[in-house]
């Protein structure tokens, strides 16, 4: 009797084993699978973010295009005028028949032509200072903290992200309040991350306000208030648009990754989760307030060290 209670202890003991050996196998498969979908879509996440980077970046790149421009039009058009006025100087001077104002004459080209070359020296030491200021930029995309002025990054990246904006949207126009509070002074942080979230809270609001113009309300005036404030050991910075603001059932949604309201093509839905993302590594925050159909109102919070 003990023999046979035995034999089937051992049995049971054998398929218990065995049982236990296949579960093992079982698991160490699901495993590696699950270690293997995590690691793809870490990589899928890290793409996406690059992407939203990289877009963001087309859109400075645009920015500064427009910027470069300008100046570079006075430039080349001050310079052909100066040339024709020399071709004609050269003529009358080889003209036989001099006229009796000529003095004169004479005298009113060589002040246009100095005219003419201060407004060449002003533009283009101006795209002279731009295409150094990207150059500053893009050596310093090393993700490391930086003493920055946070009034400057903050009027620079909104004058890039304006043209950028309007490089694409022609004939969009927007009125700018500023209040730049000029006790925040330098505060440490990584440059090209701030500036990565205020280009994309300045676009939301920009995208914002273009689309209550095409909404056709009557006596709209798109204006984006920008205000920079020093309060005890925090910077803030409030980027405020009177656009079409945040409907209150999606407030708790907009820093979800891939939650957009934009149409399909016009956004990852990674901006606002990536700036999030970005300000909490700062140990700051990012704050929202909004009043469907009047204003959305970010204002990001940074801490003094």
């Amino acid at each position: 009797m003990n023999e046979e209670r035995e034999r089937l202890l051992k049995e049971q003991n054998q398929l218990l084993e065995q049982r236990v050996t296949e579960r093992t196998a079982e698991l160490s498969e699901q495993k590696e699978a699950l270690q293997k979908a995590l690691m793809e879509l870490k990589a899928s996440q890290t793409q996406l973010i690059q992407k939203e980077k990289m877009a963001s970046l087309g859109e400075l790149t645009a920015g500064v295009a427009h910027e470069i421009q300008n100046p570079l039009n006075f430039v080349i058009n001050f310079g052909e005028v100066n040339k024709e006025l020399i071709v004609e100087m050269k003529e009358r001077l080889a003209s036989e028949n001099l006229l009796e104002g000529f003095a004169n004459d004479l005298k009113g080209f060589i002040d246009d032509l100095a005219d003419n070359q201060n407004k060449i020296l002003q533009h283009g030491k101006r795209a002279d200072g731009i295409v150094k200021n990207m150059l500053q930029h893009s050596r310093r995309q090393s993700g490391v903290m930086e003493l920055i002025d946070l009034n400057e990054l903050v009027e620079e990246y909104l004058k890039l992200a304006y043209h950028g904006f309007r490089t694409k949207h022609k004939t969009f126009h927007c009125s700018f309040e500023t209040s730049y509070d000029q006790e925040i002074g330098r505060i440490e942080l990584v440059p090209e991350d701030i500036g990565h979230t205020l280009v994309n809270l300045f676009n939301n609001a920009f995208f914002s306000m273009n689309e209550k113009v095409k909404l056709g309300a009557s006596n709209y005036e798109p204006v984006l208030k920008i205000n920079t404030e020093r309060k005890e050991n925090k910077a803030m910075i409030t980027v405020r648009d009177n656009g079409l603001g945040i409907p209150g059932k999606i407030m708790d949604k907009i820093f979800q990754p891939f939650f957009t309201t934009k149409p399909t093509g016009e956004a990852t839905g990674l901006g606002l989760s990536l700036s999030y993302d970005m300000i909490k590594a700062h140990q700051g925050e990012l704050k929202v307030d909004s009043i469907e159909g009047e204003f959305a109102a970010f204002t990001i919070e940074l801490n003094y060290k």
